[in-house]
């Protein structure tokens, strides 16, 4: 199984993928430690409303998402944003706790939604975008079969 590097992502219409998966395991350098601090993350619209029907919506929300990780250097290997939910697997600092890890992904990115999509505020006027509630759990081994989860969320919730 390997690993890749972000400057192997490619963007697809509606979630982002790491196009590389080599032999070779890289592994991040930080000035005391070494490793990945690979997490599975599912966050959820408040009152599971289906927000992210439209095309435009679901794109913006994307591209929030990304510039919140962006901004605090948050590398997402994999996002794959539906109707009213959002999976992604994401390489943060070693130092975030998942709470930290949470309230960047969800704060940050609910008020850039805000700002792109301001009639989103209709259906939320007090600013909340996404549930209180969250997923989040550490990907080691199985790398490839949470990543064939979140890369598949489209056939999975066409059964429900």
């Amino acid at each position: 199984m390997g690993y890749s590097t972000p400057e192997n992502y490619q963007h697809s219409d509606n979630f982002l993928l790491n196009k590389s998966f080599g032999n070779k395991m890289e592994y991040k350098h930080y000035q005391s430690s070494v490793g990945h601090n690979y997490k599975h993350v599912q966050i959820t619209t408040k009152y599971r409303y289906n927000m992210m029907q439209k095309v435009k919506v679901k794109v913006f929300c994307k591209v929030a998402i990304e510039e919140a990780c962006k901004k605090h250097k948050i590398e997402i290997v994999i996002l794959k944003v539906l109707e009213n939910h959002s999976h992604m697997i994401v390489d943060c600092p070693r130092t975030f706790s998942d709470a930290k890890l949470l309230q960047i992904i969800k704060g940050l990115s609910s008020y850039i939604l805000f700002r792109i999509c301001p009639n989103i505020r209709k259906r939320y006027p007090r600013g909340h975008f996404w549930n209180a509630g969250y997923f989040c759990c550490s990907v080691g081994v199985n790398f490839d079969a949470v990543f064939d989860y979140v890369k598949n969320q489209d056939l999975h919730h066409s059964f429900h």
